[in-house]
């Protein structure tokens, strides 16, 4: 004889999303105890470290609390592909910002980290890749001033 099935609780990514803002907000907590908290008139060097991290925390405690209250969900098993495909989006920008000037390292980041979805469509992805490029340089190079060169030429 079995007893009454009980609905599992708790969406696992929702669940370790939180953890990881606790984490990483304890972990801001302990490498900024050694700076000067200040006040808000003379705010420290470890004031708005400390004021983020809490926000971090808060922000993960609000998230684990609404997750619990939800359906159990599964964590996914991680996909490889989407992830090196990313990263190496990356470097590349880092790498071609510096070689490549940030036109192109721009358009490498946002096609090749396309990439990582296989289902994307390449006219959307260079129509999003030029409008993002431009919106780019407007910001950073022109209205912020950001040592870059926009062409390696």
């Amino acid at each position: 004889m079995t007893g009454p099935s009980v609905a599992r609780k708790g969406d696992g990514p929702d669940l370790l999303t939180a953890g990881l803002f606790i984490g990483f907000g304890a972990l801001g907590f302990w490498l900024a105890r050694d700076l000067d908290q200040g006040t808000l008139a003379q705010m420290g060097a470890g004031y708005l470290p400390r004021a983020v991290c809490g926000l971090l925390i808060l922000l993960g405690a609000v998230i684990g609390v609404t997750a619990l209250r939800r359906e159990a969900v599964a964590i996914e098993a991680m996909r490889l592909r989407p992830l090196l495909v990313i990263v190496l989006s990356i470097v590349g920008f880092a790498y071609l910002c510096e070689h490549g000037g940030f036109i192109i390292a721009s358009l490498w980041l946002i096609i090749a980290g396309s990439l990582a979805d296989p289902g994307g469509r390449w006219r959307t992805t260079l129509m999003l890749a030029g409008g993002l490029t431009a919106f780019g340089a407007l910001v950073f190079v022109y209205g912020l001033g950001v040592q870059i060169e926009l062409w390696p030429f």
